[in-house]
């Protein structure tokens, strides 16, 4: 039998068309719901064989899922939440992967009816292609997956999610929501907000009379590959995770700074234990 007997996806893009793929592949999924308000995206998911079937109600496709995933962005997930609360089936667990947890755990588990459960995820995985069609079912394999569980959490609840994630491939840590938040600010939000600025500073270069960055070779467009992610999701995720994500971008300021002095200053051996630290600390990760 498999571990999830109907699983209702609201948000079919690479996020939720991923887990679908990887469920579907190991056979530990029943049935596939997509939910959202692009039917052509949703037609799509059907046709590659990712869901069943879709709704464009969210009310009606949640209808006897025993596991429903909110793959939206952050800002959406508490609101979405609301809404398909009454019409969940007793026992139903309804989690997500949104890259911000404080608030959303919090709005969610006030939200649940009684007997039914949220645990709070977020998968660390994804690239900067969006939809149904980006969706690969190896895109969690060697990946991590926080769950950020309460002492409100249902025991067996988190033991389900956490089982589903090991089944796509994810190596599951539980976390503190409010570490989780400053964790990735840190490791994500931050690369995101550097990138961004990256581009657009390099775009917004005028000493000559082209743009220049039909030059950039491999480094440039390897680092600011981010940059082409979704911006409506990124906007949310600024939002909504602004204190840790300003903290994160204070510090990176400050370092920034002392690399621009050692450039002006002139000073090569500094520099060099500059760059020889970073080098470190990078490798490290490897």
């Amino acid at each position: 039998m498999p571990l999830i007997q109907r699983l209702a996806i609201i948000g079919v893009g690479l996020i939720g068309g991923s887990l679908a793929r990887v469920l579907r592949e190991k056979g530990e999924v029943g049935e596939v719901i997509g939910i959202g308000r692009g039917e052509a995206n949703l037609r799509k998911g059907v046709e590659l064989g990712v869901l069943d079937s879709y709704s464009l109600d969210p009310l009606a496709g949640v209808a006897g899922a025993d596991m429903v995933f909110l793959a939206t962005p952050v800002c959406s997930i508490a609101r979405i939440a609301a809404l398909i609360a009454p019409a969940l089936a007793p026992g139903a667990i309804v989690t997500d992967g949104g890259s911000v947890k404080g608030e959303i755990v919090a709005s969610c588990e006030g939200i649940m009816p009684v007997g039914t459960h949220f645990v709070g995820g977020h998968p660390i995985a994804g690239t900067e292609n969006s939809g149904v069609e980006a969706s690969f079912s190896t895109l969690y394999q060697g990946k991590r997956c926080i769950l950020t569980p309460t002492s409100r959490t249902d025991s067996e609840a988190l033991a389900k999610v956490a089982r589903m994630w090991e089944i796509a491939g994810s190596e599951v840590v539980e976390m503190d929501v409010e570490k989780h938040d400053h964790v990735v600010a840190a490791i994500s939000h931050l690369p995101h907000m550097v990138a961004y600025s990256l581009v657009n500073a390099v775009s917004s270069y005028d000493r000559f009379s082209e743009s220049i960055l039909k030059y950039s070779a491999g480094g440039f467009r390897d680092f600011t590959r981010i940059a082409s992610s979704d911006p409506a999701m990124w906007r949310d995720i600024a939002l909504m995770n602004r204190g840790a994500v300003l903290e994160m971008m204070d510090i990176f300021q400050e370092y920034f700074g002392r690399l621009r002095a050692l450039v002006e200053a002139g000073d090569g051996e500094r520099l060099h234990d500059f760059f020889y630290n970073s080098k470190q600390n990078r490798d490290a990760i490897l």
